[in-house]
C-alpha cells in the first residue's frame, strides 16, 4: 500500500516534524491493537514496524522536499483493511504534517 501526501514545507522541515511527533503514530491505533516501532536509516527515511492484529506490517516514510511517501507492506489476511488504512494514513499522516 502506497500513499503519497503532498506537502510545501521542504524536506528539512519534514525531517523536523517527523523526528519531534514521529513516535505519536503508535497512538493512532486504538489502545492495545497495535504496537509501532520507528528507525531512521538515514535522513529521509523514517522505518516502521507495526504489529497489529497478530500480523507483522513493515513499512517506511520517505521524505521529499514537495511530498510524503508512506509504504506499507499489508499481509495477504489484512488486504482487506487496504481501504481503511489509506484513509487512516491520509487523515492522520495529514495531521503528523501539520504539527509544528
Amino acid at each position: 500500500m502506497r500513499v503519497s501526501l503532498p506537502h510545501s514545507l521542504g524536506a528539512e522541515e519534514v525531517r523536523r516534524r517527523m523526528h519531534a511527533h514521529g513516535h505519536e503514530i503508535g497512538s493512532y491505533f486504538p489502545p492495545g491493537m497495535a504496537t509501532v516501532e520507528t528507525d531512521w536509516p538515514h535522513e529521509d527515511r523514517m522505518d516502521l514496524f507495526i504489529t497489529a492484529a497478530g500480523q507483522q506490517i513493515d513499512g517506511g516514510i520517505d521524505i521529499f522536499d514537495d511530498k510524503v511517501v508512506i509504504d506499507l507492506d499489508l499481509p495477504a489476511i489484512l488486504g482487506f483493511l487496504r481501504g481503511t488504512l489509506e484513509r487512516a494514513v491520509r487523515k492522520h499522516g495529514g495531521k503528523l504534517l501539520e504539527k509544528s
